[in-house]
C-alpha cells in the first residue's frame, strides 16, 4: 500500500507555519476538520443532554456518536466508554473507586517503565487504604519490560496490575497480553495505559486483555480530553464519588459534571479522519485497522531512517532499544547537551523537545535523572523532508 503523506499533510493547517514536528508524543497537530467541528459545535444550539428540545438532542447525539467512535477505534463496547478531562484525571478517579474495594495488606503492581499518570494514582490510592505497592522493573540496557518481571511481584493479594502498552519515553511495547493474563491468573484487574500506543497502531482492548484501557484523543489528532474503556458490567461494580442528583447509570456515573460537547464532537471527527487515511471499505472499525496499519508502516520506515542518521553522529546514545516499539526515539548526547540541541533545533524550525516527559521513574532508571533526554517522536503527518531537516540540524549541532 502506498502511503500518501502529502495528502495527509494537506489537512493540517498548523503545518503551514513551516515547522517539522517531532513532538507528537506530547500532543499531535489536528486536521482542519477537527478544529472546524469544535468551533461549529460551540456555535450551534446546545443544552444539557435530553430528547425534548433540539439543543438537548444535539448534545445527546454528540455524546453517543463519540462513544461509538471510540468503541470502533479501540474495539470496545460503546456502553463502557467514559470521557473525562484527561487520562490523568480519569485514572485518579478510577484509582479512588477501586481503592474503596481494597483492604490493608492488598497489593497493587506498577512498573518503572510507565508514565507517572499510570503510577502515582495507584501509589496514592494504595497508601490511602493501607495497600502495598509492588514495583516491576524493566531492563535499562534493552528497554524491555518482560512478563517475568511482572510475575516476580505478583501474589495472591494482588488486586491490580497497571502497565503501559507503549512507553511514551522510549517506545517499548511490552507483551501486554502475557502480562494481563498473569494478572488475571492472580485474580487481579489490569489497567492498561494506551495513551502512547493508540497513536501508532490498531487497538483491540479484548486482544490485549485490558480490563481498563485509557487513552487521550489529543495524542491521535483529536482535541484535549481523556477516555477510559471498560466493560459496562465492570463499571457497574464501582461507585465513585459523585453529586447526588447526577445520573447513576453507566457510563455516566463516572463523568463528573457536564461533558465538553465540542471536544467530543471533535473526537468523533478525529476517529473518522484516521479511518480515512488509507483507502479501504467496510465498517469504520475495519477501515481504522487498515489505516492504522498504514500509519505504523509509514512511521516505522521514517524511524529506521532516523536511526541510521543518529548512528553516524559521534557519541550519541539511543535509549530506545526494545525489539518491539513505537517510532519514538530517546536520544542522549555527549556531555548531556540535550537541552542545547532542543533549543538549537527549535531555532531551525524543528520541534524535538528534551525532558523526562512525566516518565520520571523510567528516566531515573535509565540514569538520566529527572531531566531526561532528547525525544524524537513521529506522527502520521511527518514526512521525509522533515526527517532531512532533523538530521541536517543535528549534524549542524555537532559541527558547531
Amino acid at each position: 500500500m502506498t502511503y500518501d503523506v502529502q495528502a495527509v499533510r494537506d489537512h493540517f493547517p498548523a503545518l503551514k507555519a513551516g515547522y517539522a514536528h517531532f513532538d507528537g508524543p506530547g500532543g499531535s497537530q489536528v486536521p482542519e476538520a477537527v478544529a472546524e467541528t469544535v468551533a461549529r459545535t460551540m456555535m450551534s444550539p446546545l443544552a444539557n443532554r435530553g430528547r425534548v428540545t433540539a439543543a438537548e438532542r444535539a448534545a445527546d447525539d454528540i455524546v453517543l456518536d463519540a462513544r461509538a467512535a471510540m468503541a470502533d477505534l479501540l474495539g470496545a463496547d460503546a456502553g463502557g466508554i467514559v470521557f473525562g478531562r484527561s487520562m490523568t484525571q480519569l485514572t485518579f478517579d478510577v484509582a479512588r473507586a477501586l481503592a474503596a474495594t481494597w483492604s490493608p495488606g492488598d497489593e497493587v503492581v506498577v512498573t518503572r517503565l510507565d508514565h507517572d499518570a499510570n503510577i502515582r494514582p495507584w501509589v496514592l490510592a494504595a497508601e490511602a487504604v493501607g495497600a502495598a505497592v509492588r514495583w516491576a522493573d524493566f531492563d535499562p540496557a534493552t528497554g524491555e519490560l518482560t512478563e517475568d518481571a511482572i510475575a516476580a511481584v505478583l501474589s495472591p493479594r494482588t488486586r491490580l496490575v497497571a502497565v503501559t502498552a507503549a512507553s511514551n519515553l522510549i517506545g517499548t511495547r511490552p507483551p501486554v497480553r502475557a502480562i494481563t493474563d498473569l494478572a488475571h491468573e492472580a485474580g487481579a484487574l489490569a489497567y492498561v495505559d494506551g495513551v502512547h500506543y493508540s497513536a501508532h497502531t490498531g487497538v483491540d482492548v479484548q486482544a490485549l486483555g485490558a480490563d481498563f484501557y485509557s487513552c487521550s484523543p489529543y495524542k491521535f489528532l483529536g482535541p484535549h480530553c481523556g477516555v477510559v474503556a471498560a466493560a459496562p458490567a465492570l463499571w457497574e461494580t464501582l461507585h465513585p464519588w459523585k453529586l447526588a442528583p447526577s445520573s447513576d447509570a453507566v457510563p455516566e456515573r463516572f463523568e463528573l459534571g457536564t461533558l465538553p460537547y465540542e471536544l467530543l464532537a471533535g473526537t468523533t471527527v478525529a476517529v473518522d479522519f484516521l479511518a480515512g487515511i488509507a483507502p479501504g471499505t467496510g465498517s469504520r472499525r475495519e477501515r481504522l485497522l487498515v489505516s492504522m496499519h498504514a500509519v505504523e508502516t509509514h512511521e516505522d520506515a521514517l524511524r529506521a531512517r532516523i536511526e541510521v542518521g543518529l548512528a553516524e553522529l559521534p557519541g550519541v546514545t539511543l535509549y530506545s532499544r526494545a525489539a518491539h516499539r513505537t517510532p519514538t526515539l530517546l536520544v542522549g548526547l555527549p556531555g548531556r547537551r540535550e537541552q542545547e540541541a532542543y533549543a538549537f533545533l527549535a531555532e531551525r524550525g524543528v520541534n524535538a523537545p528534551a525532558s523526562s516527559f512525566y516518565a520520571l521513574e523510567a528516566s531515573r532508571r535509565l540514569g538520566l535523572g529527572d531531566t531526561g533526554a532528547l525525544r524524537i517522536g513521529l506522527a502520521p503527518y511527518v514526512d521525509d523532508a522533515d526527517v532531512d531537516r532533523l538530521l541536517e540540524g543535528l549534524r549542524a549541532f555537532f559541527a558547531g
